[in-house]
């Protein structure tokens, strides 16, 4: 592809019409760029850790901030080890799993030191309940078979009146209830994946095992609305509310912090082409491309959503740091930022991307159109750092089919949300003032979160206030191709039916000669726009 001067390998503008390719929902789509568009990639990944069992030994008896774990360890203790929920990595990490091999070797010391009250906690705050199949997956059959018949490995439930405690408030009036186990435990051990830098530091432990009445302080709309970037911890509100619970939670608990990043190895061998820049793309990979587009164009959505739901992505691990929660963050930090930063100058009046089949709530489930509006809004506008990469005002163009399809299990108050609330009202303060508190307290939404595999039926607000600010910065959200133009209606959003339409659309609202780029993921990318 002879199209471009280049500002850096993954970042090109465009000097001629160009065709390219976009992730859409669970296949792809295929449309030219006007000359000038400015198309951004993502980085290539980092060297990943040849002894990793070596380096998770390390970290665990060389940690920063407090003594080795082994010095900690005595006969009789009680220990709770919790872990990131299924909503972490994306896609699924193949096995096996760095939390599996983490706890299994945190489990070795455990047991030499004589300690045998020992519980593990998915970390699933307000998330749906992993069913035993994915509990195994992510820890492995050795550790599934001892802990879980024995009901020493669990979901979280926030709903479990019993099974937490108030510990007090924050300066700021937050109030904090966290897990009864963790807090009465003589030492817990927390282990997680930063998938990206929102992921981590304080936010473990005052969204993972937190209840409502905790998580409502910093995921709500005021609080979004103020978060300056969600991907920046020190410019975003909600990192500082965590923070505020998180040191009233380490006051009453004793935390040992394990965080780890990963490459961006998103997928597997006969996937690479996906994470290529367009202009590094061989014959073999454009045959790839095209072979997988006409088998997935020819299959059923459910097909499609089944091929997809079996990707498991070849991470490997890149750091690891153990010790107290902040020198643990701040090391963890770097190693992101560093695997995902490209610098990007200046913003663009347009900003065209595609959104994938995947979300951190839709792990073996359905994409509903509430999750693309957190994809779109929530997530893809929201990858910077410094500056939006759409200026304010400017247009939101967004590739994915948009099924009116809803997992009924996992979802059910999203079904409800979609067709009682936004029906009524788009306004995220008034969502929130008038209907909030009905769906959080919702018996039937509470009983179908702690017996069942339901997300807890406060989510899709959340999910809506998650996207606030990128909704009120742009002057207009345009979908691409929609199989149902309902959602968009439904949602507030314009439709096009190819790229071409959708620009045109756009400079109603941005001016003729619009400065336009295109950003890709995944693998996972932050823009450092100045």
């Amino acid at each position: 592809m002879n199209s471009s001067v280049s500002q850096q390998p993954n970042v090109r503008v465009l000097e001629k019409p160009t065709n390219v390719f976009f992730h859409c929902g669970e296949g792809f789509y295929y449309e030219s760029l006007p000359k000038g568009t400015r198309v951004i990639y993502p980085n290539p990944s980092h060297a990943a850790i040849a002894d990793v069992d070596a380096a998770i030994e390390h970290a665990l008896e060389n940690p920063l901030g407090c003594d080795p774990l082994s010095a900690q360890l005595r006969p009789g203790m009680k220990v709770t080890i919790a872990f990131d929920d299924l909503s972490l990595p994306l896609p699924p990490m193949a096995r096996p799993d760095i939390r599996e091999l983490i706890i299994t070797k945190v489990l070795k010391k455990l047991g030499e030191a004589g300690i045998d009250d020992i519980h593990i906690i998915c970390a699933v705050a307000l998330h749906r309940h992993e069913t035993p199949a994915e509990l195994k997956y992510q820890l492995g059959n050795k550790i599934f078979n001892e802990f879980y018949p024995s009901g020493r490995l669990y979901n979280y439930d926030a709903e479990d009146k019993e099974g937490n405690i108030f510990l007090g408030t924050t300066e700021k009036g937050e109030e904090v209830e966290v897990s009864r186990r963790a807090v009465e435990s003589d030492l817990v051990i927390y282990v997680n994946i930063n998938l990206v830098s929102m992921d981590g530091g304080n936010k473990s432990y005052a969204t993972g095992l937190s209840t409502y009445r905790t998580i409502r302080h910093h995921h709500n709309h005021h609080t979004l609305m103020h978060c300056k970037s969600y991907m920046d911890p020190k410019n975003s509100a909600l990192n500082a509310s965590c923070d505020r619970q998180g040191k009233i939670i380490q006051e009453h608990m004793n935390i040992f912090k394990i965080e780890t990043t990963l490459n961006n190895d998103t997928m597997p061998a006969y996937a690479t082409y996906l994470k290529k820049p367009v202009w590094e793309m061989n014959w073999f990979d454009w045959g790839n491309f095209w072979i997988n587009k006409k088998l997935l164009d020819a299959s059923s959505i459910k097909t499609r959503r089944k091929i997809f739901e079996q990707l498991r992505a070849p991470y490997k691990l890149t750091s690891i740091y153990a010790g107290r929660t902040a020198p643990v963050h701040e090391k963890i930090l770097e190693k992101v930022f560093a695997q995902h930063c490209v610098p990007v100058q200046g913003q663009a009046d347009i900003g065209i991307v595609g959104i994938p089949y995947l979300s951190p709530y839709n792990v073996n489930s359905i994409m509903n159109p509430i999750l693309t509006y957190v994809m779109a809004l929530g997530y893809s506008f929201n990858f910077y750092r410094g500056k939006p990469l759409i200026r304010k005002g400017g247009v939101l163009i967004a590739l994915y089919p948009l099924h009116e399809d809803f997992h009924p299990v996992h979802h059910p108050s999203y079904i409800e949300f979609y067709n009682r609330v936004l029906t009524n009202t788009t306004d995220p303060k008034t969502i929130q003032d008038k209907y909030e508190e009905e769906f959080a307290y919702n018996p039937k939404y509470i009983e179908a979160y702690r017996y069942g595999n339901a997300y807890h039926g406060v989510h899709p607000f959340y999910m809506w206030y998650w996207g606030c600010y990128g909704l009120a910065h742009l002057g207009k959200v345009i979908f691409v191709k929609p199989q149902s133009k309902r959602p968009a209606e439904i949602m507030g959003f314009a439709t096009a039916n190819s790229i071409a339409e959708a620009i045109e659309m756009a400079k109603d609202v941005v001016g003729d000669n619009p400065s336009i780029s295109n950003f890709h993921y995944p693998p996972h990318i932050l823009l450092d726009v100045s």
